[in-house]
């Protein structure tokens, strides 16, 4: 035992030895940019553990939803009232579950759809990356069981199990969206989502189980501050601990430990000089304006919408991405693969001008086949600005599109849609987006769009001044 001892504090005077040479030998220069590349590599995992912490950690926090794997279910569609996420979306019903893999795998089950209703579980992990889905696209409109099980797990797949998602890391997030068909809707959506649940592997095997809620991970508490300074070394350290490094960030990795980063071990600033400290926070500034820069240029402009792609999906297709990733979860986070989910957004009318309801009416004209193609729904939301929140209107519509009841077509199969503050009148009304009395923003969300929408990509027509 005391040779083992020895052996084992010879190997930490050695790691020791060795990272002291490393920052002997770094200059502010240097630890500026590695602190930069460093830092738009982490700034999704920061963001996402800011909402776990506040989703699942930390009761006070405003956001609480359930511990970990508990799933959860919001059975309103958002509206005016709802301020705390920016862009709310009226389409669909919310659910969610944090899961916790680190003590044995969790089972996702979900219902049989008999009614074409659109739902998908977008599964993301620590990186932010979508590693799977679970839903009408992915996996159909049948009943299921999906398995989730943490990096470290090797056991046996039991009886009835459709697939087994494995994660690189103990903590995932399964978000899903459930179609809503409109107000008249709202019980039979509900009555969905209450089948959708979430169990151990213990209780599905039928073992006699006490319910325990899981401890928190050994993270830091979230601190805004913190995460925007050296010390997010410390989150990314803490972070890095609950998965498996990629074999293809090893290298990455060995250089980010010039600056502390070292999974799961500590971060101390003594161990470095205040000037490399001050060269980190340069880096870490110029990491956060390069990303905020290139959030703004995710995606082309046609006919005045953005059109992003390419900005969402698993590792493979996210692979040495850093910083589109990171540009990514700035601008949206959690946004979907672009085969689940396109979304055009424009805030300019057809001359380029702002979109502004105190000073114009609007007219969004569809042609027969400029319709977007789509194999669920699509929908067109408006935002005011700069909130970026719904807004009340006099016939509480937040949203058209596909599944608006009553939506009148023009008899050659083309569609008009008002977009004005002032109702358009008796013979209009069924297709009035009622606008904000001022600047906003327009929102198309293509749910599972048509491979046609993607290839070349689906253009939205440009929004006309009546």
């Amino acid at each position: 035992m005391k040779k083992v001892v020895h052996l084992s504090l010879l190997g930490l005077l050695f790691l020791s030895a060795t990272c002291q040479s490393q920052t002997e030998k770094l200059s502010p220069q240097e630890a500026k940019q590695i602190a930069k590349e460093a830092y738009i590599y982490a700034y999704p995992m920061l963001e996402h553990y800011k909402m776990m912490f506040a989703m699942a950690m930390y009761p006070e926090s405003g956001a609480y939803m359930a511990p970990f794997n508990v799933l959860t279910n919001n059975s309103e569609l958002n509206g005016p009232k709802d301020t705390i996420i920016v862009r709310p979306n009226n389409d669909t019903f919310y659910s969610a579950v944090w899961f916790d893999l680190s003590k044995q795998p969790q089972i996702l089950s979900v219902p049989a759809i008999t009614d074409g209703r659109y739902y998908s579980f977008q599964i993301i992990d620590m990186y932010t990356h979508n590693i799977d889905y679970v839903g009408t696209r992915k996996t159909g409109f049948d009943a299921g069981a999906y398995m989730f099980v943490g990096p470290n797990w090797k056991g046996e797949t039991p009886e009835g199990i459709n697939k087994v998602i494995q994660s690189e890391g103990n903590y995932l997030l399964a978000l899903a969206r459930t179609q809503v068909f409109g107000p008249d809707d709202i019980e039979s959506a509900k009555a969905l989502i209450n089948q959708y649940s979430v169990q151990s592997l213990n209780t599905y095997l039928g073992m006699a189980e006490a319910t325990v809620i899981p401890e928190n991970p050994d993270i830091p508490p979230y601190d805004p501050n913190a995460v925007k300074n050296e010390n997010f070394i410390s989150y990314v350290n803490a972070l890095m601990a609950t998965a498996k490094m990629h074999p293809s960030e090893e290298a990455l990795f060995k250089r980010f430990a010039r600056i502390g980063i070292q999974p799961g071990q500590p971060f101390n600033t003594d161990d470095f000089s205040s000037e490399i400290i001050t060269a980190i926070r340069e880096g870490i500034d110029a990491g956060r304006k390069e990303l905020i820069d290139a959030s703004m240029q995710l995606g082309m402009r046609k006919n005045g919408w953005q059109q992003i792609a390419g900005a969402f999906g698993n590792r493979e297709a996210m692979k040495e991405k850093y910083l589109t990733r990171a540009a990514a979860a700035y601008f949206g986070l959690w946004g979907n693969d672009l085969e689940e989910a396109f979304y055009p957004e424009t805030t300019l009318d057809i001359d380029s001008e702002e979109l502004d309801g105190s000073k114009h009416a609007y007219k969004l004209h569809f042609e027969a086949d400029e319709l977007p193609p789509t194999k669920a729904f699509w929908s067109l939301t408006m935002y005011k600005l700069p909130e970026q929140l719904l807004i009340d209107n006099e016939i509480d519509r937040y949203v058209i599109g596909s599944a608006t009841k009553g939506l009148q077509f023009n008899e050659d199969g083309s569609l008009d849609v008002y977009i004005q503050k002032e109702n358009p009148g008796r013979d209009k009304v069924s297709n009035w987006l009622p606008a904000y009395d001022g600047t906003f923003s327009l929102q198309t969300r293509i749910y599972w769009p048509e491979p046609t929408a993607l290839d070349p990509l689906y253009t939205m027509p440009a929004v006309q001044k009546k």
